[in-house]
């Protein structure tokens, strides 16, 4: 049972970029750039080196996507065409379709009958266009389980999947080898069988980042469930309600984890919130990661816990079980005999899981994610983006309840044979050299975080990171949000310690891969600029009227066909959203992101490089998550004393934003009570991620003459910029108390306002 260090070791230290200088330019503003390239020994360890192919990638993408296609998973059914089997259980040969149609390798290395000899297999479309709506390797069938774990037992079955480490740090790490997660996926995906989940049906997930989540998440996956997994951080209430969108009548949870040296429990909170009962729950499968050994001699003869249908146990950690609703995870497993799950065939653009995101109402959306399209998506940019190898630690700190987490805390490095490294805690506990003390005594060589995480560690002081070795790493990477200069610069400097590319990837929940970044083979990478789009994925920035925008302008960032396989399938249960929300602003067959860029004035391989600039719609960037403004309204207005609220992101030097609220009350009350009101009640609601930092409290708010709220006056004042034609407002005599509340310090000049 390896984590494959040796490799990793023989290359510590290595310089991977060397740095260029160059000078002032009018398109970047005035300012020299300090611009990185790949070094030889960086050239000759990447995939990809060569810039060539953009170019080739440009003028082909559907032939660049069918070679990535074949090459990176495994089919049942290649395209239209080709026919290959499945593996069976323990090395048995499954055979598929007539005798002669071709068939992949069986388990264990042993070698499946091909097709007949001289037969010649033709394949169907690599895309199939409908703007907005596409297909991706049609009529191609496979099974994204299987090709996370049954296709790497031959070579990787006793090398390391997961390594986990828990939050303190008397516990022990836990390593679960590709074979250990085979095993547990292929007994989960049997429990949940026989619990009445079937292909196509929805599963809630609350879950943290221990390993049982990822066993959760690949046996839906085998069955063909469709998982969707709650960020733990949000309220039992945001739980409840994707519960309800969803029609789902399954929960898997925990009884809780660590964090910041606190248990925080989850199936009491829960509990505590009726979640279950107002849903309509069916069953609850609870993992005891608190109380990990249960207590002994409960079960049917104890006459309490799980049976008696009582309050919390006398064990610490212990929670109320309902019986014939709710189980526990390792009962439920002990009780299971492993057998193979044969995984579910399912076609290239069968949907394989949901995710909640923040739109610009209220409620939040089901992406739809597709299963062979995503995966062969995900599968290039581990290997463009990333340069993973089957030898690197890849840590990836977003937590699975994000996008980032599923793609690339999950299966991505699973989908390249890799090993991932999940954290359950925070990463500042018990100090703030948690993480780098990790990256130290577990040779991380690819580590990939968000520039909140990066300026709150940097905030802590340099004695944190001082004495610590970094040699392992070989690749830095940023998401979540856009990344400044400086804090890319003490990023580089400090923890890649001037010898790994720091690439800054740009994408969305939506998009279900990165779109653009700049290639660790290739280069370059620019200090607070994302780079060019990914070879393949047809990207622009355009102006309000659908025209590119030319270099140093501002504009909308855009994906035009035939757009990247891993990008969403729709909204669930609600097509009308996805046309509105995504797929309205420049017509049906172009794909409006909601975030602004600029070009910046340098090109490789023919694609401009771009800075990402935020969002441009009423969407917040929280310390790297995704929160709808509408989310916070919603919570705030459902106090009594609130007529009125609006909420925008506000900057901040750590989190990039957070939320502020201008709140008109129904009656004067004293602000300090009104605070706790306010923040209780977001908690409840949103969840902590979404605590408003400051609010507001005045008489009225800018609306325009149909009654909208003009929330560019009110980001205008938070940021001290500009608000623009004033004269837009049905009531602009309120922007002298508004500019008053937040003591504007802008350039414009607000009448009766002076500073």
């Amino acid at each position: 049972m390896g984590v494959n260090v040796g490799g990793r070791l023989r290359e510590s230290g290595k310089q991977w970029v060397t740095e260029e200088k160059e000078e002032a330019t009018e398109e970047d503003g005035g300012e020299s750039r300090r611009v990185y390239w790949p070094t030889a020994e960086m050239k000759e360890k990447a995939y990809f080196s060569d810039e060539r192919i953009y170019e080739e990638a440009s003028r082909d993408p559907e032939g660049f996507w069918a070679e990535q296609g074949r090459a990176l998973i495994d089919w049942f059914e290649v395209w239209e065409g080709r026919k290959e089997g499945k593996e069976g259980k323990e090395g048995e040969k499954v055979e598929e379709g007539k005798e002669g149609e071709e068939r992949k390798e069986g388990k264990e290395g042993e070698k499946v009958e091909e097709g007949k000899e001289g037969e010649k297999v033709e394949e169907g479309k690599v895309v199939e266009l409908n703007p907005p709506y596409f297909k991706w390797f049609v009529g191609g069938k496979t099974n994204l389980s299987y090709n996370c774990l049954d296709r790497h037992l031959e070579e990787r079955r006793n090398e390391a999947a997961i390594l986990w480490v828990p939050e303190p740090e008397n516990e022990p790490q836990r390593v679960l080898t590709y074979l250990d997660l085979y095993r547990e996926v292929n007994k989960f995906a049997n429990v949940l069988k026989g619990l009445g989940v079937k292909k196509g049906s929805p599963v809630t997930v609350w879950m943290p980042m221990i390993p049982e989540t990822a066993v959760v998440a690949l046996a839906c996956q085998r069955i063909g469930a469709l998982h969707s997994i709650v960020y733990t951080a949000f309220a039992p209430h945001a739980v409840r309600e994707r519960m309800e969108d969803a029609g789902s009548k399954i929960l898997v949870t925990a009884d809780g984890f660590y964090r910041r040296g606190k248990k925080i429990e989850l199936k009491n909170r829960i509990d505590e919130g009726a979640v279950l009962e107002k849903v309509g729950a069916e069953c609850c499968v609870v993992v005891r990661r608190l109380n990990r050994e249960g207590r002994e001699g409960k079960g049917e003869d104890s006459g309490e816990g799980e049976d008696s249908g009582e309050g919390e146990g006398e064990g610490e950690g212990e929670v109320a079980m309902k019986e014939g609703r709710d189980y526990f995870y390792d009962e439920l497993m002990k009780n299971t005999p492993f057998s193979y799950c044969d995984p579910e065939t399912l076609t290239s653009d069968d949907i394989s899981f949901l995710l909640y995101t923040s739109g610009t109402t209220g409620k939040p959306k089901a992406v739809m994610h597709s299963c062979g399209a995503y995966s062969v998506g995900v599968a290039l940019t581990m290997k463009l983006v990333f340069d993973l190898h089957p030898t690197d630690l890849f840590w990836t700190t977003a937590d699975i309840g994000w996008i980032t987490g599923h793609s690339y805390a999950l299966y991505g490095p699973l989908l390249a044979g890799a090993t991932t490294l999940w954290y359950e805690g925070a990463p500042d506990y018990p100090n703030p050299s948690r993480w780098w003390k990790i990256i130290e005594e577990n040779a991380v060589t690819v580590f990939y975080t968000a520039p909140t995480a990066v300026r709150a560690l940097r905030a802590a002081g340099e004695k944190w990171v001082a004495g610590r070795d970094f040699s392992s790493l070989r690749l830095l990477a940023s998401v979540g949000e856009p990344i400044d200069p400086d804090t890319w610069r003490w990023f580089f400097e400090k923890i890649g310690e001037r010898r790994c590319p720091l690439v800054d990837t740009y994408w969305q929940t939506e998009t279900g891969g990165i779109l653009l970044s700049s290639l660790p083979g290739v280069g370059p990478f620019v200090p607070g600029v994302a780079g060019p789009a990914l070879p393949g994925v047809r990207f622009d920035v355009l102006d309000a009227t659908g025209e590119p925008v030319k270099v140093g302008e501002s504009g909308y960032l855009v994906v035009k066909p035939p757009y990247a396989p891993s990008m969403l399938r729709g909204i669930y249960k609600n097509p009308a959203k996805y046309l509105g929300e995504y797929w309205s602003e420049y017509g049906a067959e172009i794909y409006f992101a909601g975030d602004g860029g600029v070009k910046i004035g340098r090109e490789i391989g023919g694609q401009p490089l771009i800075k990402i600039t935020g969002r441009i719609d009423d969407v917040m960037e929280v310390a790297g998550h995704r929160l709808g403004t509408a989310e916070v309204e919603e919570a705030v207005s459902s106090l009594e004393e609130v007529a009125e609220v609006a909420v925008v992101g506000k900057p901040n030097a750590i989190k990039g934003e957070v939320p502020a609220l201008f709140v008109v009350l129904k009656d004067k009350k004293e602000k300090a009570e009104m605070d706790r009101k306010i923040v209780k009640a977001v908690r409840e609601k949103v969840g902590p991620v979404a605590t408003p930092e400051v609010a507001y409290y005045v008489s009225d708010l800018p609306k325009t003459e149909s009654g909208k709220i003009i929330r560019r006056f009110l980001k205008g004042l938070v940021r001290n910029e500009a608000l623009g034609d004033m004269t837009t407002a049905q009531n602009p005599e309120c922007l002298k108390e508004l500019a008053k509340a937040t003591e504007y310090r802008g350039p414009q000049k607000i009448p009766g306002y002076k500073v």
